[in-house]
């Protein structure tokens, strides 16, 4: 009795110290004295995965499915920035239609019908109740604050302009991830942040003449709301899929928007052009709800202040879309603030990769780190 109690000992030992082995249940019932109880020399060769040698050698646990989610994560995102890129020539043609009221009430309500069909259709729950506060924050900032602030900026500004002004959003975005989610970027992180949003800034500043506008007014109240939707829904597509974020937020706000179409447009006139109706469209389904969809998923998967860096593109992306749909000319100074930005923005998704690999590496660590008994 005593070397079968001290067999089942040893054994229980070696498997509590060694994660790489899974006991199973009957193994010690079912396998005789002699057998149960091997030396530890032959117990250290049977698990060489436990040795210091083996576990310095072999790589982070978890360490690829994170490049890979990153990877996809950044692609997302990408593609959410090139849709919001085209949100203010669409905007423009829109106005040839429409009234900068009417404008933003229809493509809030197309949007919401588009999105209250998928949703329908897919038959998703209604989301807990202590997300609506959440997605009340999306709503007012994505689906009406920035782009009614927006489209009553293009009155006066020009796209080229607003898309230049909306480039600090990158970094007003990671300020405000950074106080809501707890996200903390690296040092290098914020340099490169600053230098991208200086870079905008002072090319801003050359292109208005250093006077500030009504329509900048309205622009840096759009940056503010709108970084705010941002950081919550990237906040809540970590708990739910991000078409369902911008979705459920479409649908809260469709009754407003249904108001608003009612009052806006027998007071503001309308002339449907091609024009017109494409940008309608494309601001409500392309930028309002695919846009905001694959942007969420994006920033769900590589946090709310790398996903906002890679917006810093964003204003040199509507820049060739202003000059290709709308014959709106280029200055000279936007191709260096363009290489600027892109290196800068280059920057802050490498120090958001080593970030992140030394924390599945600190993670991995921990996890590997033997128990003992």
């Amino acid at each position: 009795m005593r070397a079968e109690n001290s067999a089942t000992r040893t054994s229980a030992i070696a498997v509590a110290g060694d994660p790489a082995v899974t006991p199973h249940p009957t193994s010690a019932a079912s396998s005789p004295v002699g057998s149960s109880t091997a030396s530890p020399a032959s117990s250290s060769a049977a698990s060489p995965a436990s040795s210091p040698a083996a576990s310095s050698t072999a790589p982070p646990a978890g360490s690829s499915a994170a490049s890979s989610a990153g990877r996809s994560g950044t692609v997302l995102a990408g593609l959410g920035v090139v849709a919001f890129s085209l949100t203010f020539p669409a905007t423009a043609w829109g106005l040839e239609s429409f009234g900068p009221w009417s404008l933003v009430a229809l493509r809030s309500v197309l949007a919401a019908l588009v999105a209250g069909g998928v949703l329908l259709a897919a038959r998703v729950p209604l989301p807990a109740r202590r997300h609506w506060a959440g997605l009340a924050v999306v709503g007012g900032g994505v689906v009406v604050g920035f782009p009614l602030l927006t489209t009553l900026a293009l009155q006066t500004s020009t796209t080229s302009h607003a898309a230049v002004v909306v480039g600090l959003l990158p970094l007003t975005t990671a300020v405000l991830g950074s106080l809501r989610t707890g996200e903390r970027p690296s040092r290098a992180f914020w340099i490169a942040a600053l230098a991208g949003a200086a870079v905008v800034i002072a090319f801003t500043v050359q292109q208005s003449g250093g006077a500030l506008t009504t329509g900048d007014l309205y622009l840096f109240g759009a940056l503010l709301v709108c970084a705010a939707g941002y950081t919550e829904g990237g906040r809540l597509a970590r708990v739910m899929p991000g078409w369902q974020v911008i979705g459920w937020a479409l649908v809260l706000c469709l009754p407003l928007a249904v108001a608003g179409s009612l009052v806006a447009l027998p007071l503001e006139p309308v002339h449907l052009n091609a024009h017109g109706v494409l940008g309608l469209v494309w601001v409500a389904a392309g930028s309002t709800f695919l846009g905001l969809y694959v942007w969420y998923r994006g920033m769900a998967a590589i946090g709310v202040a790398r996903a906002s860096q890679l917006q810093l593109a964003q204003p040199l992306l509507t820049l060739v879309w202003s000059f290709l749909l709308l014959g709106e000319e280029l200055s000279a100074a936007a191709p260096v603030a363009a290489v600027a930005v892109l290196v800068c923005i280059a920057a802050t998704q490498r120090a958001g990769r080593l970030a992140g690999r030394e924390a599945v590496t600190v993670r991995s660590g921990r996890e590997s780190r033997p128990v003992r008994s």
